[in-house]
């Protein structure tokens, strides 16, 4: 019989929090040895995710004071056993408060450790990570530095924010008044700048996730090919792609920590070259889960049941994605707006597609 367990699934309104709670239905699906109840929690009312959850949560922003104090508290209430982080915004101030939080409530916090955060976080010392320890990336630089950069690599290149996900302030730029441009739109919207080597954009960029367990163990790692629309993985080619699994894997290794890590990489002259991670999960994991790599059920069983885990494979896909809506009764968010709780099971999600 499957253990049941009740997780907190956090920033329930985007992508990536969304993502987590449809790999935790599906691990439900497939009667595996763990049975989820699923908090979700989100400080907007008008998040999807509460409303699919066996339990909606209103919660202070990540960016207000006591927001970790909140989810220990509504851990400890409902006998959380795991804190799924599901936003950018959330990994320091989670990831750092994790032993804090476990003290309080007995939750573990599924997320990497502070340092991996520090670095994934910041694609300037991302690339330094990887240029100290060797790893295939594409090759990075400071404004300083720009005219020996663009004197060694030509144009195009590559001007975006050290911070940041998606493709928001991401620029293509082919000459020095370009270049200007995009590093003062850059700092107008307050994020840093910096430049990278353009890597053909020949349908050859990938997003590996892996999964790495208790003892620096690879769990999991499953790759694909992808098109992007608007930051986001729209279309996905699931495959072996070994050269680019074996990159991912030695990249997470290197992190340490244990954790979900997400490598982005592209293929430059044969062999893949990493740009971005992110130490966190994905928003394409439930693309995985659905090929048989369900990331976020892997690292509850392995971080919080101590469970030795290791896949052998996954299935050849291609995923199409497309959007659905989720319609709730509009008394049902009044109630939500104040009480702060929501019922999940009075939304419903249309199936004629």
């Amino acid at each position: 019989m499957a253990e049941r367990a009740t997780v907190l699934v956090t920033a329930v309104g985007g992508i990536i929090g969304e993502g987590i709670m449809k790999c935790l239905r599906l691990a439900n699906t497939k009667r595996g040895p763990v049975s989820y109840r699923i908090l979700a929690a989100d400080a907007d009312p008008r998040a999807a995710g509460l409303y699919r959850a066996d339990e909606g949560l209103l919660v202070p922003s990540a960016s207000a004071p006591g927001y970790t104090d909140a989810l220990a508290r509504v851990a400890k209430e409902n006998r959380v056993t795991a804190i799924f982080v599901g936003a950018d915004e959330e990994l320091a101030v989670v990831g750092s408060a994790s032993e804090q939080i476990l003290r309080k409530s007995g939750a573990v916090v599924i997320s990497n450790k502070p340092e991996t955060i520090t670095i994934g976080s910041d694609k300037w010392k991302t690339y330094q990570f990887m240029k100290k320890h060797d790893l295939p990336r594409a090759e990075s630089s400071l404004p300083p530095g720009r005219g020996r950069f663009v004197k060694e690599f030509g144009y195009p290149v590559v001007v975006k924010p050290r911070e940041g996900h998606g493709s928001e302030q991401f620029y293509v730029v082919r000459s020095n008044d370009e270049i200007d441009y995009a590093i003062g739109a850059i700092r107008r919207r307050g994020w840093r700048p910096m430049l990278q080597e353009y890597l053909s954009e020949d349908d050859n960029e990938f997003t590996t996730g892996v999964t790495v367990g208790k003892g620096k163990r690879v769990m999991s790692s499953i790759s694909m090919r992808r098109t992007l629309k608007g930051g986001q993985t729209y279309k996905a080619f699931i495959d072996d792609f070994p050269k680019v699994r074996k990159a991912a894997e030695q990249v997470a290794l290197r992190l340490g920590g244990a954790g979900p890590i997400n490598v982005q990489a592209r293929m430059a002259k044969g062999e893949p070259r990493a740009f971005e991670i992110n130490p966190r999960f994905s928003a394409s994991c439930p693309i995985r889960a659905g090929a048989g790599v369900n990331e976020p059920d892997i690292l509850y069983r392995n971080l919080v049941l101590g469970e030795s885990i290791k896949t052998a494979g996954y299935e050849r896909l291609v995923c199409l994605r497309y959007w659905n809506e989720v319609y709730v009764p509009y008394a049902e968010y009044e109630r939500a707006r104040k009480t702060g709780k929501v019922n999940g099971s009075r939304s419903w999600v249309p199936e004629y597609f």
